[in-house]
């Protein structure tokens, strides 16, 4: 079976300097710590589709060995607005749009796209229901076109201060049942789980084969280790489940980004990569 493998993210998003990213700002540096800290991939945070000059970044992936695990698409909900849930045609269309663009970025790396806050909320006044028919219709064309590049399309479960859609895993099957493409699949993200999940290893292992990408980060958003989760029936699950997906450090850069790079490839060397 094949191994899961490390990455790290890097934001290229100055408004999202206070996210829960790695590494901000410089992609250089970030591929060269990267590589440095041992990690096999990064997982990118742009501003849109067109903004990463896509023969540097190849340069850079191939000198220092790396690959790109995932592109995330919440830019378009920080930057735009932007929700696939909405009930406008025109905005609709455009978060639909500026999440294709995305795709066909991440494609050329084959690297899949990431649906997380761009899957937007129903809101207080919300019809919750026809919110998630919209968001299943969107979800329906993107990963439509996510096939014709010949990638999958990842799908986020958020806790429930981040959205009152879609917060657990089982949430995200039955949503996948709904919109019924095979190359939709969940991203599990620890720390989302920690709060929305009874038991993160029975939720991995009732999911199975839909997880198709993980957030590997701890309770506090802070870097694997620096929280209070038990990876031990984590990666247990993860192994039993046949994941061999990547595990990626969407963590806060505490106490520095460096620290953070370090922290997280020692918790994936003592649990995950042997798993």
């Amino acid at each position: 079976m094949k191994p899961i493998l490390s990455a790290v993210t890097v934001c290229l998003v100055p408004q999202a300097r206070s996210g829960p990213f790695v590494y901000h700002g410089n992609l250089s540096e970030a591929c060269a710590a990267a590589a440095s800290d041992g990690f096999d991939a990064i997982e990118l945070f742009a501003p849109s589709g067109s903004h990463v000059d896509k023969q540097h970044l190849a340069s850079l992936l191939t000198g220092h060995g790396l690959r790109l695990a995932a592109v995330g698409t919440g830019a378009g909900m920080l930057l735009h607005g932007h929700r696939l849930c909405g009930d406008q045609p025109g905005p609709a269309s455009r978060a639909r749009d500026f999440v294709k663009r995305i795709i066909d970025a991440g494609a050329e790396f084959a690297a899949p796209a990431i649906i997380g806050s761009m899957q937007g909320t129903a809101g207080p006044a919300g019809d919750r229901p026809a919110a998630l028919r919209r968001l299943a219709d969107s979800l329906r064309e993107l990963a439509a076109h996510a096939e014709d590049a010949g990638q999958l399309l990842l799908f986020e479960p958020l806790n429930r201060y981040e959205t009152d859609l879609i917060n657990t895993l089982e949430q995200g099957a039955e949503l996948l049942d709904l919109v019924g493409a095979g190359n939709l699949k969940l991203l599990a993200d620890l720390f989302h789980m920690n709060i929305e999940e009874h038991d993160i290893a029975k939720s991995i292992l009732a999911a199975g084969g839909r997880i198709g990408h993980m957030h590997f980060v701890d309770s506090n958003r802070r870097a694997a280790g620096l929280g209070h989760l038990d990876y031990a029936p984590i990666a247990k699950a993860l192994a039993d489940s046949g994941y061999t997906g990547f595990a990626s450090a969407e963590a806060l850069p505490l106490p520095t980004a460096a620290a953070a790079a370090k922290y997280t490839i020692r918790s994936y060397r003592r649990f995950l990569r042997n798993s």
